[in-house]
Parts: structure tokens; sequence; C-alpha cells
């Protein structure tokens, strides 16, 4: 995995007020759109690689599912994880 355990510690401590909070919704959603970005570009020079592409696939539905669940239990802070990282629905 190109993510190293320091760069995770970084994104939990950011986004889920802790290094040793990785359940919360906003952290996991920040990860995932981490490894979407590295997945993305390794896609965009490796056009056949069908596995990745797959795998691509199951994140975005991962995070998908998510955000769902943020958007239909606690409306700010979807709007705040959607602001900082980005992501459009």
């Amino acid at each position: 995995m190109h993510i190293t355990s320091a760069e995770k510690k970084t994104i939990f401590k950011k986004y889920g007020k802790s290094e040793t909070n990785t359940g919360s919704p906003e952290s996991q959603i920040a990860l995932f759109t981490q490894r979407i970005s590295y997945l993305t570009d390794h896609l965009n020079g490796q056009k056949k690689d069908f596995s990745t592409q797959q795998a691509l696939i199951k994140l975005v539905g991962k995070r998908r599912s998510l955000l769902n669940y943020l958007h239909k239990n606690d409306i700010e802070r979807y709007r705040k994880i959607i602001g900082e990282l980005n992501i459009r629905k």
C-alpha cells in the first residue's frame, strides 16, 4: 500500500479528532478519498489494469455509502466533510 502508517495517523488525527479514532465516518471517508485519488492517478497511466479498476469502483461505493449515512444522520458533519475534501455528489 502506498499510504504509510504515519500518513494514516495524520489523516485520522485531522478528521477523526485523534490518532486512534479510526472508526469515525469522517476519518474513513478521508482515507478512502486518499486511496481513490492514488488509484485514479495509477489508472491514468495503466489503462488495462482491470483489477485496480474494480478495486476503485468498490472504494467509491464504500465511500458513497458512508457519505449517505452521514447525510441521513448528521447533515452538518456531512457538509463539513464534503467541503474539506472537495467531494461532489
